[in-house]
């Protein structure tokens, strides 16, 4: 028992001498994680009070010199079609590059701001972002909305739907929110005008890169056009990663959250991203446009592998694609075949082979049917037949029977089987 004892007692020294420096190991597990998202800010941490503390980007150097070099590029407008540089080596390529990347920034940074308007707003319309969605659109809101209480006296028209502008101006007159002070509302218009200048500024980067998708990705604009194809490797980030992505993907690239303020859901149209502005698509019946969409989206995907790896550069390899495309809509589109009668086989007019001779006459008269038979499926009108069980059970005996004296009546004329048969049997004995 003393050495069990003695061995309680060791562990509990070395659990307080463990337990003596808990905050030195502490410190440095916070020290190795901080030093691991130094470049990574966390939100949390991040004073939503102060908008320069949360929206960066437009102060970055980065942000400025694509910018400035974009509006020198549509200044001069050059055309990149008689140029012999390899694409990689491009300074024109580089910065379409440099574009997307800052598109997909410019969107995280759009997000960031909406958040920040939304948490400042929502004191006043808490019931605002349940209606409207999309960032730009809340942000126009907003802006025109201020501190009115009484939505009948703002002009909405144009920046929503007819039908959401109704359920805006009806939520209004029952919300439970106060006006903002004059400081928190400062903040939330400087907010939203950052965030429009933002999406400005996002226009003029893929307006840029739409003028250069002729040169950049010849395949996916011959299948999508240049608006198209732009928005999809602006929403994907790149040529690259537009090409590693999924047509079910690309499909939904571009894709806005649809608010049907209470209406049905049975007459609105399947989600869709940029895919829809395509001519193949807008020309397309209602009643085929998810086939057509789906079709879209996997020709837009093989064209932007090609273009990825610059397999067809004349841009032949989309027009062929995007032929295969209309003429697979043009075959959904015919009316099935109609089902024609089955006409009737042609009779044969030919008189058929029959079998003749010894055998077949044999055979006649062995299954022959006999006198017996033929009056055994007769009956006489107004005579009941006799059966073999008595009172109509059994097998019926038809006019067996019943002609003459009442007795049966078999011919005693022998076929000419019946006579060799006997005449056999005669000789065997």
């Amino acid at each position: 028992m003393a050495s069990l004892a003695d061995s309680f007692l060791a562990d509990l020294d070395e659990l307080s001498d463990n337990e003596a420096y808990p905050e030195e190991e502490n410190a440095e597990a916070a020290g190795v994680d901080e030093d691991g998202d130094d470049d990574m800010p966390d939100l949390e941490s991040l004073n939503y009070d102060d908008l320069d503390s949360v929206s960066k980007l437009q102060k970055t150097q980065r942000y400025i010199d694509i910018i400035q070099k974009i509006e020198g590029a549509l200044e001069k407008d050059t055309d990149l079609s008689n140029q012999g540089f390899i694409l990689e080596e491009d300074p024109e390529y580089q910065l379409i590059v440099d574009c997307n990347a800052l598109s997909v920034d410019i969107e995280n940074e759009l997000i960031i701001i909406h958040n920040f308007i939304r948490d400042k707003y929502r004191l006043k319309f808490p019931e605002l972002e349940s209606l409207v969605h999309h960032p730009i659109d809340y942000a126009r809101v907003v802006k025109k909305i201020g501190n009115e209480m009484d939505l009948t006296l703002v002009d909405l028209e144009g920046l929503l739907p007819s039908a959401v502008i109704m359920v805006v101006s009806v939520t209004a007159s029952t919300t439970s929110g106060k006006p903002l002070s004059e400081e928190n509302l400062v903040k939330t218009i400087e907010a939203c005008d950052r965030a429009l200048n933002l999406d400005a500024a996002k226009k003029k980067v893929l307006d840029f890169v739409e003028g250069r998708m002729g040169y950049i990705a010849p395949n996916l604009s011959a299948i999508a056009g240049s608006a198209v194809a732009a928005k999809l490797m602006g929403i994907a980030g790149g040529l690259g990663a537009l090409a590693k992505m999924p047509a079910c993907n690309v499909q939904l690239l571009g894709a806005k959250k649809k608010n049907l303020a209470g209406f049905s859901t049975a007459t609105s149209q399947f989600r869709v991203g940029y895919l829809e502005h395509t001519e193949v698509f807008q020309s397309t019946p209602p009643a085929l446009r998810t086939r057509a969409c789906r079709l879209i989206a996997a020709k837009s995907t093989l064209a932007a592998r090609i273009d990825s790896i610059r397999g067809d550069p004349t841009g032949k390899a989309g027009r062929n694609l995007l032929e295969e495309i209309r003429k697979k809509i043009e075959k959904w589109q015919e009316p099935p075949p109609a089902k024609l009668p089955k006409p009737l086989p042609v009779p044969d007019s030919e008189p058929k082979k029959k079998r003749g001779g010894r055998r077949l006459r044999k055979m006649k008269e062995r299954y022959a049917v006999t006198d017996m038979m033929k009056l055994a499926n007769r009956m006489q009108f107004g005579i009941p037949e006799e059966s073999s069980l008595g009172d109509g059970l059994g097998e019926g005996y038809g006019m067996l029977g019943q002609a003459g004296s009442g007795k049966l009546r078999v011919s005693a004329a022998q076929n000419k089987l019946a006579a060799k048969v006997a005449k056999n049997s005669a000789v065997d004995f």
